[in-house]
């Protein structure tokens, strides 16, 4: 079996941070299903809008709970005249009991965001396109648009076959083990007429380094000064 370590809860604390912001002493499991609950609806009414990330905080002082949605088409979401917005936001403030705020953040760059390009090829392989076809694609808009690496892997019946199988393209450096690689995973899965074919999406975009790289070498060799002496 393949013991893999999921790239974000591996950087959390160094490049990335949660996508949960709050702490709660009580409520935890209430807050938690909540969390749940936001993440569930949104994504299933507003598929159609290239949904990336949602990130949800929540303070203690004035008890607002914060959202705020990573969209590729946030015109889709924000709707004629904060139309469709209000509306969203109504109909989760029935299930939430405190003060709700919704925010949108547009994604830039959908070809490089990892969760996009997952569902990009899922709803390409429910049109009866070529996995092959689909994955290359994607793999060459991606590195044309900036990625350093990228890696796609589909499981599944590909192409209708009477067995399951898993196939996988890669294009550049994808270092899973560097903490500093800014390292993006999209997972989706398609729901095609011979079954459900998952797909992976792993997306390098170049390292995070220190602001002063000069400063923390000098750190880093008197740290080590001091260990021989």
């Amino acid at each position: 079996m393949g013991q893999k370590v999921h790239p974000t809860g591996f950087r959390l604390g160094y490049i990335k941070t949660w996508n949960s912001r709050w702490y709660a002493k009580k409520s935890y499991v209430e807050w938690l299903h909540e969390d749940l609950q936001i993440r569930k609806y949104i994504k299933k009414k507003l598929y159609q809008a290239g949904i990336s990330r949602i990130d949800i905080e929540r303070t203690g002082k004035d008890s607002i709970t914060r959202v705020l949605i990573h969209s590729a088409k946030p015109g889709l979401i924000i709707g004629k005249k904060g139309s469709e917005i209000e509306k969203l936001k109504s109909d989760l403030a029935k299930s939430i009991k405190s003060e709700l705020s919704i925010s949108i953040k547009e994604v830039k760059k959908p070809e490089v965001d990892a969760q996009l390009v997952a569902e990009s090829i899922a709803s390409q392989l429910e049109k009866r396109i070529s996995f092959r076809r689909a994955m290359k694609k994607s793999v060459a808009s991606a590195l044309r648009f900036g990625a350093l690496g990228v890696k796609i892997c589909c499981a599944g019946r590909l192409g209708g076959a009477e067995i399951a199988r898993t196939e996988w393209y890669r294009e550049g450096r994808v270092p899973l083990q560097t903490i500093r690689a800014d390292i993006d995973l999209g997972l989706a899965e398609s729901y095609t007429t011979f079954g459900k074919i998952g797909i992976k999406v792993w997306v390098y975009m170049g390292d995070h380094l220190p602001s002063n790289p000069e400063a923390s070498l000098d750190a880093a060799s008197d740290k080590s000064r001091k260990v021989k002496a």
